[in-house]
């Protein structure tokens, strides 16, 4: 009797599990107002995460926005589309995907990346860093 139980404790719990991956949809908040600036998708390649900006949703958002400030193969390339996060990988042991850069379109900046799911997924430590210093925004799945 205690093994179909725990069968299906298992199967109710997958998509918690499954969850728990920076691989999805996300809103990322802005700092000031606290309401959502972009969404954006995260994959997997074989060089690790990236992701890209689907959608711009703050207020004052142009369609056909550039990102002026890339000092990269980015430079002048459309927001919309635009690859921000390139090759964090999973860490040993551990919930976090590190080791990628992640790119600030509004100061054309890249950042040393930590990505790391909390609230069984629902959420995302997006930590980026130079040197010392550095700043973790909480991005929220889109559903």
């Amino acid at each position: 009797m205690k093994r179909p139980m725990t069968a299906l404790l298992w199967v109710a719990m997958a998509p918690a599990f499954a969850q728990a991956t920076p691989v999805g949809v996300w809103h990322n908040i802005d700092d000031k107002t606290g309401e959502p600036k972009a969404q954006i998708r995260i994959g997997e390649t074989a060089g690790g995460l990236n992701a890209r900006i689907e959608k711009l949703l703050r207020k004052d958002a142009k369609p056909d926005e550039k990102c002026d400030e890339c000092k990269d193969d980015r430079k002048d390339k459309p927001m919309v589309g635009l690859e921000i996060i390139r090759g964090a990988k999973k860490a040993v042991d551990k919930e976090v995907w590190e080791g990628g850069k992640i790119l600030d379109p509004e100061n054309g900046r890249e950042y040393t990346l930590r990505l790391t799911p909390i609230e069984a997924g629902k959420k995302l430590e997006v930590r980026g860093s130079f040197g010392p210093f550095g700043r973790t925004q909480t991005w929220v799945r889109v559903q």
